[in-house]
């Protein structure tokens, strides 16, 4: 993908910087086991309940790895399968969906451009998405028209913002669900590395099966709470000098599809960026009054507004990380959606002045 015209930059809000310019380009990076208990076997006549045809006192004095394993089943000669983890899906391949012919030139207005071979990549992701929705959930959008329109234009409108970022910077996608928009623009911009978050295994495993039958290799799904993941720093060194691995503020950019509040979407997301990285919100045309409404609670996270980016479909806020998002947040489980931070009960949260700053 190679990127064009539109500079991405905020339409609105003050300071912060500028998020735009060209797409680097490049190309992607990249049975049943035993059975359990048999039924039916040998005649039971002989010596007792136990059908072994030996002393009581014997069979009792047997260890359970010396007494003889029950046969298969007679009748079927089979053995019972290994159950099946509830979890466990399959994800069928597709032939790719075609774009409307209104989709490249669209694209190309908020400023992408696709190399050869990705309009076909997010045409296969698009069909995949739709033919595992019926047993998935992941969508309510069923008609493929609607479908480009409103989850792959929609999750390319983050590519001028994210356009300025290095080769091999990592990117964090919130509340992925179906891969909107990670997968997309995992798909867009090869050079980037997407971590896909999502609660529900069964998504993350959608994801990890759709990744191989496309053939991007630049996303890593995984499974997990914000609230839990974005406190992991991760395990320190044997000299104390550093971290490896962990999530929290590990990100060159987060991105989120936002449903919500404002204020719990940002409590969700802007712990896992690093310092001076940017949070990308993609919301409807009340972001506005959504961030009006968030004031309180950006400045508890110690974050700022730095623009808002207007798009066909909404805008994009951008949050910018100027100091370490304070330890207590994000809060536990549930609390930043039952009392959004600075809202009503959420206000009782507030740090005091003597509460550790900066310390992630």
């Amino acid at each position: 993908m190679s990127q064009r015209g539109n500079s991405g930059r905020g339409g609105s809000g003050g300071g912060g910087a500028s998020w735009g310019g060209p797409a680097r380009g490049g190309s992607p990076r990249g049975g049943g086991g035993k059975g359990g208990a048999s039924w039916g076997g040998e005649n039971r006549s002989g010596g007792g309940r136990g059908g072994t045809g030996k002393p009581r006192h014997e069979r009792q004095s047997e260890r359970p790895s010396d007494r003889p394993k029950r046969e298969s089943s007679p009748v079927s000669g089979e053995k019972r399968p290994a159950p099946v983890p509830r979890d466990a899906i399959e994800v069928e391949d597709r032939e790719p969906l075609a774009p409307p012919e209104w989709f490249v030139e669209r694209a190309a207005a908020v400023g992408v451009e696709f190399e050869v071979g990705e309009v076909e990549k997010l045409g296969k992701f698009l069909a995949i998405m739709l033919g595992a929705n019926e047993r998935l959930n992941l969508t309510a959008i069923t008609e493929p028209e609607e479908a480009w329109s409103k989850h792959i234009l929609d999750s390319l409108t983050l590519v001028g913002a994210l356009a300025e970022l290095p080769e091999g910077a990592r990117v964090l996608d919130v509340g992925t669900g179906a891969g909107l928009p990670g997968m997309v623009l995992a798909i867009a911009m090869p050079q980037l590395n997407f971590t896909l978050m999502d609660a529900t295994a069964k998504k993350i495993e959608f994801l990890k099966q759709t990744a191989r039958h496309i053939g991007v290799t630049n996303v890593e799904p995984v499974c997990g709470r914000s609230e839990t993941m974005a406190h992991d720093r991760g395990i320190k060194s044997d000299s104390g000098a550093a971290r490896t691995g962990g999530y929290r503020e590990q990100f060159d950019a987060v991105v989120a599809r936002a449903v919500g509040p404002m204020a719990t979407i940002a409590e969700l997301t802007v712990g896992f960026a690093k310092i001076n990285a940017p949070t990308l919100l993609i919301k409807g045309q009340k972001a506005d009054e959504e961030l009006a409404e968030a004031a309180l609670a950006l400045q508890m996270l110690k974050v700022v507004h730095a623009g808002t980016i207007e798009t066909p479909s909404g805008k994009i806020v951008v949050l910018e990380k100027r100091v370490a998002t304070p330890k207590l947040y994000p809060r536990a489980d549930g609390e930043p959606k039952r009392a959004p931070l600075g809202i009503g009960s959420g206000k009782r949260k507030r740090p005091n002045s003597d509460a550790p700053k900066g310390d992630a």
